[in-house]
């Protein structure tokens, strides 16, 4: 993940308009709980600030069954994967996450100004995945397919009574997709924490568990994001309590499968 040039954008709201424009460089600040106005945003600067290790975090040890292993490595081997802009495969899924987000609108290339109408930084999205790899898109693409109500509603930001400057959506799905990752301690060997724990039973009844987590995850953030009447400099408050209220959902007692989560209700096909 690079965390070097480059200033990441907020999305302002205009009048009579469903889609969002302009952006803003934030300016850095002394306090670590804020967003800084580089790209250490995605990823670096979100595992110091929203997925940062607590000492309440219970570290747990337990053993894996073969079914929860297997799923484990194949998670894990989707997350190491990088998104590599020469990469045909990788091409055509960033194409098919446009026509899925803006049916009937022509993409004039994959390096283009049409991009930040999508909430990501410029006109390369391919620099923003480097804070969570190719699986990021692989998570915004499997919202856009299976859940394109709740999609279309966040990437217009259609519901609720908005703020003046936005969260920009792409590059808050990728964050999304990180914190996700280290909540979830997906990177060793075997989780350490009771979610993760907890977590891998549910991957073990659905291989999808994770892409769908991140769905209910973007949608009960927006809905935090309501609640608490965040404007754009909220934002790592927002996440962590978003983290908070996914870690208190885990471990309810009659969770079973991923579709039992009560956030699980907020989506829309």
């Amino acid at each position: 993940m690079d965390t070097n040039a480059g200033s990441f954008v907020a999305v302002r709201r205009l009048a009579g308009s469903d889609r969002a424009a302009g952006a803003v460089a934030f300016h850095h600040s002394s306090s670590a709980e804020v967003v800084t106005g580089s790209t250490a945003w995605i990823g670096r600067g979100l595992s110091c600030v929203c997925v940062q290790s607590r000492d309440s975090d219970a570290r747990i040890s337990f053993d894996l069954t073969p079914v929860q292993e297997e799923c484990l490595l194949r998670l894990q081997n989707r997350i190491e994967v990088q998104y590599d802009s020469s990469n045909g495969e990788h091409q055509e899924e960033l194409k098919a996450l446009w026509y899925a987000s803006f049916p009937g609108t022509e993409l004039r290339g994959l390096i283009s100004e049409q991009w930040k109408e999508m909430g990501w930084q410029g006109k390369d999205p391919s620099t923003d995945f480097r804070g969570g790899g190719f699986i990021s898109l692989e998570n915004l693409l499997f919202f856009a397919r299976n859940y394109s109500k709740s999609f279309q509603e966040l990437l217009r930001k259609q519901n609720g009574d908005r703020a003046i400057w936005e969260y920009p959506f792409a590059v808050a799905g990728v964050n999304i997709t990180f914190m996700l990752i280290q909540m979830l301690d997906l990177q060793a060997v075997k989780p350490r924490s009771l979610f993760g724990a907890v977590f891998l039973k549910l991957l073990s009844e659905n291989d999808r568990a994770f892409d769908i987590l991140y769905c209910i995850t973007f949608k009960l953030m927006d809905q935090q994001w309501l609640d608490m009447h965040a404007t754009y400099m909220d934002f790592n408050t927002v996440m962590k309590s978003t983290r908070r209220h996914l870690e208190r959902e885990l471990l309810l007692e009659d969770i079973q499968r991923i579709e039992d989560m009560p956030s699980y209700k907020l989506l829309a096909r």
